[in-house]
């Protein structure tokens, strides 16, 4: 049964996005927060050139709020975002993935350079963030059973860290989500995620 909402869930979202492009407009488009630290600028033939950076990059898709009530509250809250899933995407259609170029200190847990999956555990007043090591699939596929299609038939096994965000109410409401690198410096810095009237986050550092 589950199975089926699984398929009929992804299907949905499909064809969502085929009228969408018919239309010329995707319902959730892809977005991109990225930064580059640990480098330094150096003396160009114009202008000063910025060198030997490292990228740190979050892959997503970007929803819009469409005046939902997007996290519900009680026994329900979070349950319209997850459609299913034991947790959320964290975006929209595919899993939201991480790029780092050099190790990221999350807690008390290092992410080495490569690339991960993103997810939060959606719970009233306590949101988690998870890093994993599950790959994700480009197109829905049932049979593939070694990577997710957003965070359909996600376990925690797989998952490097789980920490809790800090949550903030903003002063604005914002109507497509959005992942932002906040607060950054040569050090780290605070990676956030923005939706609604909700901002929640998480320090990282840079490791070694």
């Amino acid at each position: 049964m589950r199975r089926r909402l699984m398929a009929a869930t992804a299907a949905a979202f499909l064809a969502l996005g085929t009228l969408a492009v018919a239309q010329g407009r995707l319902a959730s488009p892809a977005g991109t927060a990225a930064t580059e630290i640990g480098g330094k600028y150096v003396t160009g033939p114009e202008e000063p050139i910025y060198q030997g950076g490292k990228w740190i990059e979050v892959r997503y898709s970007r929803p819009i709020k469409r005046g939902r009530d997007l996290f519900g509250s009680g026994a329900d809250y979070g349950k319209a975002l997850n459609a299913g899933a034991p947790v959320w995407r964290a975006g929209a259609n595919v899993t939201t993935r991480l790029k780092t170029e050099l190790p990221l200190v999350i807690g008390d847990k290092t992410v080495r350079p490569g690339e991960y999956s993103l997810f939060i555990d959606l719970k009233p007043s306590t949101w988690t963030f998870i890093v994993s090591s599950w790959p994700a699939q480009t197109r829905f596929d049932p049979s593939n059973k070694q990577a997710l299609w957003g965070s359909f038939d996600y376990t925690p096994a797989k998952d490097v860290v789980r920490m809790p965000m800090q949550l903030d109410t903003l002063p604005f409401s914002v109507d497509q989500l959005s992942w932002e690198f906040i607060d950054m410096s040569a050090a780290g810095g605070r990676l956030a995620i923005m939706w609604d009237k909700m901002m929640a986050s998480v320090p990282f550092k840079v490791g070694t």
